[in-house]
């Protein structure tokens, strides 16, 4: 069976793909063990409403303030022809060219539909780089789009903006409301930022590619509130590592004919069908769950419900699964730490070696610290005899 049939009736005859975003492909590179956000993500599954057809809606998202917030910032940053934004740019990332002052150019990058604007966003790309080699000009392109083929299928992906600086290279520029404070901000939202640009990068690389001399920079500028107030500042993001990640992330994706061909014919993920053989489904591609997932995927309710009954040691993250190494289950760790489970003919475990070790300083802890030690780890004190 050709794989786009097959994926049609993974996700249901009458379905329409749900198209991936940037924030979509950038949760991809976040987990990039978990088959089965790939092969869902692949198919074109709308991850939301399966959720919700398994009892376990997503529960993440911003919020409506959080939301408008974010667009006002957008617009202050962008305010006057993006002067504000270029001077961010050519402060962090200028390399001795000359400051935008008036001369920045915007073009218009209205287009019917997202593969004209698609078209229409290349060749103002083309036209700034040949402004910037001709006359030195500074470009800035407002919410572009570009385009990334994902498992045979083009994604259509807008970043807040692309700068073009005089000298040819192409920068893109990520726009987030949260602050950044004495110049750093929460890490894991950079992180999250950091990726999604990677992606942008990525399409922004291909588009680069058909353009003799144009260039794609390593690196995005990722433009943040300055402390407590609503007054923009920026930082540099080098984005190697995120590309490499998404990337091969991306490559796993192209082979999703792997995952589809591994599954039992007739199985689907179309959820018009009962909750249990939805259930029954999705348990069958394996997954890889981690806290992480609860603020990137529709489905981390679901699979950490699911991760709790087996008892895996996932859903105390991946640091933690980490150093356990075989030990896969929360029972078999408890049972390590004890001095059970471990058969004769086992080798030796430095995995059990460490939880022996752990639980013996403990309780050596916990003896010479005495009731006040055993109250405060939660442990039972022993009543002490009545004469």
């Amino acid at each position: 069976m050709p794989l786009r049939q097959r994926l049609a009736d993974l996700r249901g005859p009458a379905v329409p793909p749900r198209p991936l975003d940037a924030r979509a492909l950038a949760a991809l590179a976040a987990n990039p063990g978990c088959g089965r956000r790939a092969l869902l993500d692949g198919a074109g599954v709308d991850k939301t409403a399966l959720a919700g057809a398994l009892g376990s809606p997503a529960g993440f998202g911003q919020s409506q303030f959080a939301i408008a917030r974010g667009n006002s910032f957008e617009a202050r940053v962008k305010a006057d022809g993006g002067a504000e934004l270029l001077r961010l740019v050519h402060e962090r990332l200028g390399a001795g060219g000359e400051p935008p002052g008036g001369r920045a150019r915007v073009p218009d990058l209205a287009a019917a539909g997202p593969e004209g604007r698609a078209g229409r966003t290349a060749l103002a790309l083309r036209e700034a780089t040949a402004a910037a080699r001709e006359e030195g000009a500074w470009s800035f392109l407002d919410h572009p789009m570009l385009v990334l083929e994902v498992a045979g299928t083009p994604a259509y992906l807008e970043p807040d903006a692309v700068v073009v600086h005089p000298d040819g290279r192409w920068t893109v520029v990520e726009i987030k409301s949260f602050p950044m404070i004495d110049g750093s901000a929460d890490a894991p939202k950079v992180g999250a930022a950091a990726r999604q640009a990677a992606v942008y990068l990525l399409a922004l690389e291909r588009t680069a590619a058909r353009l003799e001399g144009a260039e794609a920079g390593h690196t995005a500028l990722l433009v943040c509130p300055e402390n407590f107030s609503n007054l923009p500042t920026a930082a540099v993001l080098d984005l190697r590592k995120q590309r490499a990640v998404t990337r091969r992330q991306l490559d796993r994706l192209t082979r999703v004919e792997e995952l589809a061909a591994a599954l039992p014919a007739g199985l689907s993920f179309d959820v018009s069908r009962p909750a249990e053989e939805l259930a029954e489904a999705v348990a069958s591609v394996a997954a890889s769950y981690a806290p992480d997932c609860l603020a990137a995927c529709e489905l981390a309710f679901h699979c950490r419900d699911r991760a709790r009954e087996a008892g895996s040691v996932t859903v105390l993250g991946r640091s933690v699964r980490g150093e356990l190494g075989v030990l896969t289950t929360v029972e078999e760790a408890l049972d390590a730490a004890a001095g059970r489970g471990e058969g004769p003919d086992d080798g030796p475990s430095p995995e059990r070696a460490a939880l022996r070790l752990a639980a013996r300083l403990r309780a050596e802890a916990l003896d010479a610290a005495g009731d006040g030690g055993r109250r405060l780890a939660g442990l039972p004190c022993p009543r002490p005899e009545v004469p």
